[in-house]
């Protein structure tokens, strides 16, 4: 008799464990992660650079970074970074020393160097050797961010330039990030 009450109670311990197994798993709801926002194609596109400004008080170098769509950057990548450069900074304590009027007339890899063609605006620089000097590397210090891109070669009008040959600054070389 006890051995018979004995198999009865672990068949109701079975049977219990079944029923509250399938509760459990009828009782699961599919829930999916919804995000608050979702996620649109544009913001899958968004890339960071980095464009190099002179700071206005201490007169050097610094990097100004943004978050921009990828897709500007196709078609003409140096063109479009160095005609950022051109209208300046976000940021109000930094300034471009790059002529406002000056345009790119074009920009292409050859190898590993860009060969940015300007116009003659670009050598209209006002400021002094340093400001002319910080003109021509926040253009290569921007350029050199890129992987592909080691110097950058100035051409004025589709030209070699003696450049600022007053300050000792000539564009007849190509020009490698200055850290």
């Amino acid at each position: 008799m006890q051995k018979k009450l004995f198999i009865i109670g672990i068949i109701a311990v079975i049977i219990l464990v079944i029923v509250i197994g399938i509760v459990i798993y009828f009782n699961q709801t599919d829930e999916t992660y919804t995000p608050e926002k979702e996620i649109e194609n544009v913001d899958l596109r968004k890339t960071i650079i980095s464009l190099y400004f002179q700071d206005k008080e201490s007169k050097s170098l610094k990097i100004e970074t943004r978050l921009i769509d990828s897709k500007n950057l196709l078609k003409t990548p140096y063109k479009t970074l160095v005609e950022m450069l051109i209208k300046g900074p976000e940021n109000n304590m930094f300034e471009t020393i790059i002529p406002n009027d000056t345009r790119v007339i074009s920009a292409e890899l050859q190898g590993s160097c860009v060969v940015l063609n300007l116009s003659k605006e670009f050598l209209n620089n006002s400021g002094d050797s340093i400001q002319k000097s910080n003109s021509i590397y926040q253009i290569v210090n921007t350029l050199t961010e890129l992987k592909e891109v080691s110097s950058v070669k100035f051409l004025i009008e589709g030209e070699e330039s003696d450049g600022f040959t007053q300050d000792g600054i000539s564009l007849k070389n190509e020009f490698v990030p200055i850290v």
